[in-house]
């Protein structure tokens, strides 16, 4: 299946209101925020949306809403994920997938299965899944590290499974998947930090955190890379990675969301049992924020 998935994808955080519900006007100005920075595609219901905190009328109405505000100006991939596969199959099968390009769903957490394990909750839910599978393995988070032989196998033997976004830190795993790829199947990183990289050895690009807070700065670091313009990438990285460095240094989207609240577009909220950034690093984003400005990357 062929898809719109390429370049610059944005995680996008929920912003939550004081009484701790999410807040849709705040929303609203995310996605038109990030749609005007230039990011290619949406991503709803990630890791860094808080999506193990949402309930499940909670996510569907994020989707919902999502979809309404993008009014079908981006493409829009949408988090399906968890650890027990009969659970995520029959979300998969009950959710409302009209405009939604394609599904993300992380390698189960918790349980760490085999590699065989791996292989037959990902082919479960290729085949009851009507539109692209992305793959995510993520290791920091699940605790298991799928291998580049189960995602290949995978992703010869599923025409379905489109993707995988690739966050085990890894650029050499990374070069393994994209050596023994199918065509067609497509590698995004999983971490601003290795986008760069990964482009330069024929990856398709990243879904990042950064660009919730950065659209137009993280655009034109992606776009410089598919480029091969080393100048550009030479004048903007030393900042691009200061400021990817300060999103993570309290986790995620810890750092990214003072970034946002610096920016006026959503306040800085958080759910237990993740909290709001330190004062320390508040000053710290506040600086980077106004490097930003002042280089006109914002």
């Amino acid at each position: 299946m062929n898809t719109n998935i390429r370049g610059l994808g944005v995680a996008l955080v929920t912003p939550f209101t004081s009484k701790g519900e999410v807040d849709f006007g705040a929303l609203n100005r995310l996605v038109r925020h990030v749609s005007e920075g230039g990011v290619d595609y949406l991503v709803v219901l990630g890791t860094t949306a808080e999506t193990p905190t949402l309930s499940a009328t909670e996510r569907d109405t994020i989707v919902e809403y999502v979809k309404k505000c993008n009014g079908g100006k981006l493409p829009i991939v949408a988090g399906i994920g968890g650890n027990d596969t009969a659970e995520i199959v029959r979300r998969i099968k009950s959710s409302n997938l009209n405009g939604v390009e394609a599904i993300l769903s992380v390698a189960p957490y918790y349980n760490r299965p085999s590699q065989r394990g791996l292989y037959e909750h990902y082919k479960a839910l290729a085949q009851a899944s009507p539109i692209p599978l992305i793959l995510y393995n993520v290791p920091a988070r699940t605790g298991t590290n799928m291998l580049p032989e189960t995602t290949l196998r995978l992703a010869h033997d599923f025409s379905n499974i489109c993707a995988i976004k690739e966050a085990c830190g890894n650029i050499g795993q990374m070069k393994e998947i994209l050596d023994g790829r199918p065509d067609g199947f497509m590698v995004l990183s999983g971490d601003d930090a290795l986008a760069v990289p990964l482009i330069s050895e024929g990856g398709e690009g990243v879904i990042s955190v950064v660009a919730n807070a950065f659209p137009l700065f993280a655009s034109k670091i992606v776009k410089a890379a598919f480029d091969g313009d080393e100048k550009m990438l030479g004048e903007l990285y030393p900042l691009f990675e200061k400021t990817i460095k300060l999103a993570f240094a309290e986790g995620n989207p810890t750092g990214v969301k003072a970034a946002l609240t610096l920016r006026g577009i959503i306040d800085n909220r958080l759910r237990l049992p993740l909290v709001e950034a330190s004062d320390e690093l508040i000053a710290s984003m506040r600086a980077a924020v106004k490097e930003v400005k002042e280089a006109g990357i914002f």
